[in-house]
């Protein structure tokens, strides 16, 4: 035989090699990713240590912000507040210090103009520091059908359920990246998973965030910058005011969330740098059901659970006089 021979086989040979390493690579990998699942599903996840993390939550002033300012003062965090509304985030601000809170900053910032949210963002950066946890909490709901949704409404929906969130990831990944050390938390909604009779721009708009903050979430990773973490929250309604009005038909299946629960959860999955955390769990089943029953099961389904009818009795955020 001669030497180009050798020379041939050896060259055929190598990528045959490369590919069944890189498929050892994948398995081993595969493996060791089941067996740690498995583990961290019967012993609890270690919970991070967020005392000293500079967080900041958009649409602190109330409700669910507020609840997440609170649990995290009492976990020793600085805290960096943003509202529309300048009393209520001062008022937040008063009750994380006294909460415990190593620092708390509260800044009026309207999350729907980007001008605003940079130059907010910028004075943060000067006279707190570098952001490390980033929590997109602040939303609106208009609760009406599409074609009575006024258009100015519709924008306003995108701009500070979605748009608000390429504002404040443009300002602070940044640094998070630089460091390899940062997280991002999107709240967005079961309405971000599966569309909602009578909620269709704001369906659209935590669509959009959940997409969103997933490719940030794989974009991050690509680049091997694992230090970065990213949570993604959809609840289905919580009693904020937000929804008020809305029911459910399966209250054991479906229920309307207590504030205190919900952010019991979602501060427990920050901690444990869980990916996505739906609430209730019987979402997981929906969205599973949803991709798998055909359709006209699925809406079977969807009607029988009455969640065509759950904004009937929509009434919304009631305004302070």
């Amino acid at each position: 035989m001669t030497l180009s021979f050798f020379i041939g086989v050896s060259q055929t040979m190598a990528p045959s090699l490369s590919a069944a390493k890189e498929l050892l690579t994948f398995l081993g990998k595969s493996l060791f990713t089941v067996l740690e699942t498995m583990v961290f599903t019967l012993i609890p996840k270690p919970r991070k240590n967020v005392a000293g993390e500079i967080i900041l939550i958009t649409g602190a002033g109330s409700g669910l912000g507020r609840l997440l300012a609170l649990k995290f003062a009492r976990l020793g965090a600085v805290l960096v507040l943003w509202d529309i509304n300048k009393e209520g985030n001062e008022e937040t601000c008063k009750m994380a210090q006294d909460a415990g809170a190593v620092r708390a900053y509260a800044y009026t910032c309207d999350c729907s103009r980007k001008e605003e949210v940079y130059r907010v963002a910028d004075q943060v950066k000067k006279e707190v520091g570098d952001i490390s946890i980033l929590i997109n909490n602040a939303g609106i709901v208009t609760g009406k059908k599409f074609l009575d949704c006024p258009d100015e409404l519709m924008e306003k929906s995108f701009d500070v359920n979605f748009k608000a969130h390429l504002w404040t990831y443009k300002a602070f990944l940044p640094a998070m990246i630089a460091n390899d050390h940062g997280h991002l938390v999107c709240i967005s909604s079961s309405a971000g998973l599966i569309g909602v009779n009578g909620l269709a721009d704001y369906c659209a708009s935590k669509f959009a965030a959940f997409g969103f903050a997933e490719s940030i979430f794989i974009e991050t990773f690509a680049q091997n910058k694992r230090g970065i973490k990213t949570t993604i929250v959809c609840p289905f309604f919580i009693k904020t005011g937000m929804f008020e009005g809305c029911t459910t038909s399966c209250p054991s299946l479906l229920p309307i969330l207590e504030p205190e629960y919900a952010v019991r959860k979602i501060v427990d999955a920050i901690l444990q740098e869980k990916l996505y955390l739906y609430m209730p769990r019987f979402l997981y089943i929906m969205v599973f059901l949803k991709s798998v029953l055909p359709l006209k099961m699925a809406l079977l389904l969807a009607e029988y659970m009455g969640t065509f009818k759950v904004m009937d009795g929509f009434l919304g955020q009631k305004k302070k006089d």
